[in-house]
């Protein structure tokens, strides 16, 4: 006569929400999913390899329904805080005009191009710290002049700057 052994699931159970995905509860803002502190349903594969292994989600149960009701206020107050400073930051760089120098022809094209990288390096000089992410361009400069940039510095914040191509020195 052989025993059986019942089988024991490793990790528990993730609960299901109304649609039959897995509900979580965000700790961090995640792009195209939701804000911190909302309740999502996503499939248990998302949940699994991504949302919970990087610390950006927890199992949304009534303890931690509870507790984030008791913080939303202060968690709306921090983001309202970061984001009237991104808004001062934005006034000061769409008061900015940088220039850019790049190697051109007579007639003003570059041989090269200028593209979000070399405006994050001109803006550095300037004392400002951004990424090149940030820099929203419909396609890299080509040719010598003024050209107005998108800078996005939070999905609710964007400003506009002014960048001037200019010839590099030697030309």
């Amino acid at each position: 006569m052989t025993t059986t052994k019942k089988r024991v699931p490793q990790f528990p159970r993730l609960p299901k929400g109304p649609n039959g995905g897995i509900q979580l509860m965000l700790i961090q803002n995640v792009e195209h999913l939701g804000k911190a502190g909302d309740i999502v349903e996503v499939k248990a594969g998302h949940a699994n390899n991504y949302l919970l292994p990087e610390g950006l989600a927890i199992i949304a149960n009534d303890h931690h329904k509870r507790m984030i009701e008791k913080h939303r206020a202060k968690l709306q107050e921090v983001e309202k805080q970061r984001i009237q400073s991104l808004r001062s930051l934005a006034d000061q760089i769409g008061k900015q005009s940088i220039n850019v120098e790049a190697n051109a022809n007579d007639e003003g094209h570059l041989y090269g191009s200028v593209g979000a990288n070399e405006i994050v390096n001109a803006l550095k000089a300037n004392g400002f710290t951004l990424s090149s992410e940030q820099i929203k361009l419909d396609g890299v400069l080509k040719e010598l002049g003024l050209y107005t940039v998108k800078v996005q510095l939070h999905s609710d914040v964007t400003t506009e700057l002014k960048v001037w191509v200019v010839p590099a020195a030697g030309n």
